[in-house]
This record gives structure tokens, sequence and C-alpha cells, in this order.
């Protein structure tokens, strides 16, 4: 999975900047910045769209890429991907599992595995490769509703800000309206 957001593309002045600038630039609110930063944690990485490098949130951090205000968020973001660990056994669960014992909140969670979905499908947490929804479902990373649920285009969260046509859109709709970056082809909103 590689079709994320991976920056911001200002064409007026032929530049770009990474998502964490942009809020910080007022060009995005922290909310969508906040989404699409934990979009990209929840599909592997963060992105630095500047040096088309790939980081950890902890490198993301210690690079300026992303501000000691997201790190924790996206920390949890990047477990998506990694598994979380059940404080009490040390074992490693999934994302599902952590929202199921409420590690992790449900609206939360939901906005992770729909940025999945959204770039390649369910990361397996256990064979490190993406998945369809029903594939994640006959493995039981999550339970029958969940997967009616995210199957269902119509449930996707509305939690992406458009700063172009100041609309709220699915993280889908938003990666729609992205261009590639003609250096690094890594989109661009």
């Amino acid at each position: 999975g590689s079709s994320f957001i991976a920056g911001v593309f200002l064409q007026a002045m032929n530049k770009k900047m990474s998502i964490y600038d942009a809020m910080m630039r007022g060009l995005l609110t922290p909310g969508t910045a906040l989404v699409l930063l934990e979009a990209q944690a929840a599909s592997g990485f963060l992105t630095d769209p500047m040096r088309n490098e790939k980081l950890s949130a902890k490198e993301a951090l210690a690079t300026g890429l992303v501000g000691r205000d997201f790190y924790e968020k996206l920390l949890s973001a990047e477990g998506a991907v990694t598994g979380y660990t059940e404080p009490y056994t040390g074992h490693r669960i999934s994302l599902f599992q952590a929202m199921k014992k409420g590690f992790i909140v449900k609206e939360h969670a939901i906005r992770l595995l729909e940025a999945q979905i959204a770039t390649g499908g369910i990361i397996d947490p256990i064979n490190s490769h993406r998945i369809p929804v029903e594939v994640a479902y006959q493995r039981d990373y999550f339970d029958q509703e969940m997967c009616q649920f995210l199957s269902n285009p119509k449930n996707q969260t509305r939690s992406c800000f458009d700063p172009n046509t100041h609309e709220n859109l699915t993280y889908t709709q938003l990666l729609r309206r992205c261009v590639p970056d003609p250096d690094t082809g890594l989109l661009m909103l």
C-alpha cells in the first residue's frame, strides 16, 4: 500500500510541504492533519514528502516531520500495523482486539481500519501484508458486525476537511482528489 496522502502541494507557488508543516502554516486544520498523519502511520510509516523518506513515528518526531503534540496519537496509529501490547499479559494483539478490550476508542480504530482499506487493504499483523476486509474477517481479525460495517462505503467517516472546497469528506474521497508529485509519485493534496 502506497496510495496514501503524503503531503500538500501548493500549485500557485509550485511548492510541496509535509502535512504537519501545512497545518502549522494554517493550510490544514489540526483535525484533518491528524487524520492524514494517522492514515500514514496506520499504513506502516510516516512519509517525508520533501525527502521521499519513510519514517517510524519516533523517527518522524526526531527529524521534526511531526511535533510532540501528535506523537502519542501517531504511535497508537502505528500499532494498527505492528500490533498492540496487551498490558496485563504482554501478548501482541490486533487493532480490533485492542478496541474490544477498551485500549483503543472504537471511532479511532474504525478510522485507522478505513485508512488501511483506502490504501490497499487491512494489514495482516501476523504476516505484514495487505488483505481484503472479508479475508481479515475469516482470519478473526474482527467480528462479522465490524466486517459488515467496514464493507459498506456509506459508513465511512467524513473526518477530512478539503481546504480547496471546504467540504467534509471521507479519506477515500479526499485521496481521489490528490495529484501525484512528478518527482516522487507520492500523492499530494
